[in-house]
């Protein structure tokens, strides 16, 4: 099994010191000295709060060129799991839950590339994403993936096989109209053509 570098950040020595006791002896983790983070995939800091020292620490590490940054943390609120997340952070775990098996954990899933944020926090969080989609992004048409509902029709309509006439016809658009819109997503995503759209989209899981 290859060992995933861990590079710790802790507010006091003591923190470090219990969080790198449960990681030595763990043969899938392999911790780096404080100096050493240029060879670390995983940055771990530890904290009692998301005060404004721990978002710093937390934007540095971004800056230090780490893959992944994880944050074990004593308590946390909805809107500082927002600005952890818009710092780097990739999975947030509170300290009292922070055993051996669940800060391995935590580490396997950001090395990965995958996030991990505490049951209740996450539930919150998608109830507040359900209500802005509903509040302010349906009435305008837009959608949290980048996309609208029209430029998603008619992305799926192409993934189908239609040409641009028969994608016009099927949602009574004009053929300028289908054209734009087949523009503007190119354009705008930076794709090189329809078929790069087809591909993107389906990629990304939006049709």
């Amino acid at each position: 099994m290859e060992r995933i570098s861990v590079w710790i950040d802790a507010a006091d020595p003591i923190s470090r010191a219990g969080v790198v006791s449960q990681l030595r002896v763990r043969p899938d983790v392999a911790i780096v000295e404080p100096h050493e983070h240029d060879d670390a995939l995983v940055a771990m800091v530890v904290a009692d709060a998301l005060d404004e020292a721990t978002v710093q620490k937390l934007r540095a590490a971004g800056r230090k060129g780490f893959a992944r940054t994880v944050l074990v943390v004593g308590r946390i609120d909805d809107a500082e799991l927002i600005t952890a997340i818009e710092a780097g952070v990739v999975g947030v775990l509170r300290r009292d839950e922070a055993t051996a098996e669940r800060l391995v954990e935590v580490i396997r899933t950001a090395a990965v590339g995958d996030g991990t944020v505490p049951p209740d926090l996450l539930g919150r969080l998608l109830t507040q994403v359900g209500r802005l989609q509903r509040q302010v992004l349906d009435p305008r048409g837009l959608t949290f993936n980048g996309l609208s509902t029209r430029e998603i029709e008619v992305l799926r309509l192409i993934a189908d096989g239609y040409d641009t006439a028969e994608v016009a016809r099927a949602l009574s658009y004009s053929e300028r109209t289908v054209k734009n819109v087949l523009h503007d997503v190119t354009s705008r995503l930076q794709l090189r053509n329809r078929s790069h759209a087809v591909a993107y989209a389906l990629r990304e899981g939006l049709i």
